[in-house]
């Protein structure tokens, strides 16, 4: 998506160690016209799944993941980083996070994720895929189905989308960075 990958070049912070900023459009103060263009992409190519739920992990993909749930009709499911005094019917999984480099866990309400649900997963990156797989087990748990998982931003050089495309999903990003190598952002294909 062109519009994405030009604001990561005029806007995205690289720093060492292979972290890209992008906390001035995505994760922090959120550009909502490109969020409706976001949406507009994910409603597009997933148009055929079928789906009638979408999950995303707070807090950077719930701008994206709710942006493509008013696009495409459906109801919006965060799994939270805490846990509420108040949630019920409880689902978890540990998940490692690769820009705070530690574990956590993250929290659904049964009472959200149903059996038989058809589920697509929005997340603002795709690196390793650790919150992936931690969704995808989420989604086990539950009974549902998972139909396809959506990145705004991939980093190719971590090798996420392998293990995921050998299991079977069905992965889409909307710009796949190949490389941050001296904190220069190169595109895939580029």
């Amino acid at each position: 998506m062109k519009a994405l990958e030009q604001r990561i070049l005029k806007e995205g912070k690289c720093l060492p160690g292979g972290t890209l900023k992008v906390d001035s459009f995505i994760n922090q103060q959120m550009d909502p016209m490109l969020m409706e263009s976001i949406a507009e992409e994910f409603s597009h190519i997933f148009s055929d799944s079928g789906i009638n739920k979408i999950l995303t992990i707070e807090s950077g993909g719930i701008a994206p993941a709710i942006m493509t749930g008013w696009k495409m009709k459906v109801p919006v499911v965060f799994a939270k980083k805490s846990l509420p005094s108040t949630m019920e019917n409880i689902l978890s999984t540990t998940i490692f996070s690769f820009t705070k480099n530690r574990e956590y866990e993250v929290y659904v309400s049964r009472d959200y994720l149903h059996e038989g649900d058809r589920v697509l997963f929005i997340d603002d990156f795709l690196a390793n895929a650790n919150a992936a797989k931690g969704i995808i087990d989420l989604i086990h748990q539950a009974g549902a189905e998972l139909t396809g998982m959506g990145f705004l931003i991939e980093k190719a050089f971590q090798h996420g989308r392998g293990p995921l495309e050998k299991a079977g999903i069905r992965v889409e990003s909307l710009a796949v960075i190949e490389s941050l190598d001296g904190c220069r952002i190169r595109f895939q294909n580029e």
